[in-house]
């Protein structure tokens, strides 16, 4: 792997512990593909950086978790819209 990505990846990384992002909005910032994103620091920072790759994976995680309470917050916010509430 080359220098430029193994950069790349533990910026990623960095972010999303910095910011406790999702793969989805880090994906935003980064410009590259949700899938990309995930590659990157679910399986290849994990050669690259193995203590980040853990503190990385607590967040990813943390974020795994909370997915279904940010759904419904989502829909809920969706239909508020619609109601006009």
């Amino acid at each position: 792997m080359n220098n430029q990505l193994s950069q790349l990846i533990c910026s990623m990384a960095g972010h999303i512990c910095k910011t406790h992002e999702t793969l989805r909005q880090t994906a935003k910032v980064f410009g590259l593909s949700k899938s990309t994103v995930h590659n990157y620091v679910s399986v290849k920072l994990r050669f690259v950086d193995p203590a980040l790759y853990e503190e990385t994976k607590k967040v990813l995680d943390e974020n795994f978790c909370e997915k279904h309470i940010r759904g419904g917050m989502a829909t809920k916010h969706k239909y508020e819209l619609e109601k006009g509430i």
